[in-house]
């Protein structure tokens, strides 16, 4: 049934606001420690003796070469001990946001002391765990599936306590809502929405911008950020706006993925994600001095077509949904740059679907600030093109003459063929000394 345009507009801020959450550190790990927080919470958290965690294979791969906030060490072990021990259960995927230092204490010792153990469970699901917690002849066991927060079943004991149908899941319900809408409804919506209703999206603009700069003021992961600025003070680079584009934004996946203890603003559950969806649109808005309004306006618009494509592919792929994420980037400088000008949203997409098909996501990792970066000179270069009336034509590859075709191609591909490609990743990154 399609339903009448206000009660679209409705369901794409109530969308928005479930899938742009402000989250701290990676989130398939940090979806980990939220099982495991949620486990705790019916135990008795100083006399844990063991923690078993089991994670689907694309789970695994995200969450095997990133550093947990707070805790100076990388991947899945700490974050599920950690998560036990400090975690708030009741902050989403900002769960490990009040975790003090006797909390890290505490969980490297579970470590040191082989009390926890993360396997990989053989599952269809690209996004899963389960964490099993035991503590002095009590046990409490947590699953999480298809989003990073959804949890699906809590045992106290063996017993069930809460059990989740697949009709009640919220991204089931995003999914549905984004399958009746377009490009052009979208932007539509983000042209004529009341600004107040929109107006919560400026919080992105704050959180990750923050990011931005802590990852400029510190050294966080291959410090990439820093190093491009250093080639403006060399004259190797040019002080100018693609330049600060790739800087801002690369400073805070720098940031993130050093294990920042600052959140970002998340987009479909992804803190790279939200950054890539953020932070062009941002050092555009600062160039022309844009308002709040046009700033919300270009963000909803980026923000909301990051999860219109995301929506079309698996949540956790071999394509890398950071590029996906600066498509809706694109869109949101576009908009800021030449308002009313729905053909160039459509054309920067669909260079950006010529330029940057089948960029690989092979695991979370420092070096995905690198795939940021390129998304994101991507973004503005595809917007440069369209502002020239200049796109990728439907003769050439998989873009199409039509927007909505060249986006459903590029997710055929990482729903279908690049499957295969993606278990060759994790069966090499698993083969790694």
């Amino acid at each position: 049934m399609v339903e009448s345009v206000e009660v679209i507009w409705h369901e794409l801020i109530e969308v928005l606001k479930r899938q742009v959450l402000p989250a701290t550190g990676c989130t398939e790990p940090i979806s980990l420690a939220f099982a495991s927080a949620v486990a705790a919470k019916y135990l008795t958290k100083n006399n844990i003796e063991r923690i078993e965690a089991k994670v689907s294979p694309n789970l695994m791969k995200n969450g095997m070469g990133v550093t947990v906030p707070s805790t100076g060490m990388v991947g899945l072990p700490i974050a599920v001990a950690v998560g036990a021990i400090g975690g708030d259960a009741d902050a989403g995927l900002d769960v490990l946001q009040k975790i003090t230092a006797a909390d890290v204490v505490r969980a490297k010792e579970l470590l040191q002391q082989n009390c926890v153990s993360v396997s990989i469970l053989p599952t269809d699901k690209p996004l899963y765990c389960e964490v099993k917690i035991y503590s002095q002849g009590d046990s409490a066991r947590v699953c999480i599936e298809d989003h990073h927060t959804n949890i699906i079943l809590i045992e106290h004991n063996n017993e069930v306590v809460f059990q989740k149908s697949n009709s009640q899941s919220d991204i089931n319900h995003s999914v549905n809502i984004m399958e009746q809408v377009s490009i052009k409804v979208i932007y539509d919506f983000v042209s004529k929405i009341d600004f107040d209703d929109i107006k919560f999206i400026l919080k992105a603009a704050e959180l990750n911008d923050a990011l931005s700069k802590e990852g400029l003021a510190q050294t966080y992961g291959l410090s990439i950020a820093h190093i491009l600025r250093k080639q403006v003070s060399r004259g190797l680079l040019s002080d100018d706006l693609l330049t600060k584009i790739m800087i801002r934004t690369t400073a805070a996946s720098d940031a993130r993925m050093g294990g920042a203890a600052l959140p970002a603003m998340s987009n479909s559950g992804s803190g790279n994600q939200g950054i890539a969806a953020t932070m062009p649109v941002v050092v555009i808005a600062d160039y022309i001095d844009a308002d709040d309004d046009f700033l919300a306006r270009a963000l909803v618009l980026s923000h909301t077509i990051a999860i219109y494509i995301h929506s079309k592919f698996p949540p956790l792929s071999a394509l890398c949904a950071a590029s996906t994420a600066s498509m809706g980037a694109a869109a949101g400088m576009v908009y800021l740059l030449d308002k009313g000008n729905f053909d160039a949203v459509n054309m920067a997409i669909c260079n950006m679907v010529g330029d940057l098909t089948g960029i690989i996501c092979d695991g979370a990792s420092n070096s995905c600030a690198l795939k940021v970066s390129t998304s994101a000179s991507s973004a503005f270069k595809s917007v440069l093109m369209a502002l020239d009336d200049v796109r990728v034509t439907g003769n050439e590859g998989i873009v199409c003459d039509c927007v909505e075709s060249s986006i459903n191609n590029l997710c055929a591909l990482a729903s279908n063929s690049m499957r295969q490609t993606d278990a060759q990743i994790i069966e090499i990154m698993a083969s790694k000394p």
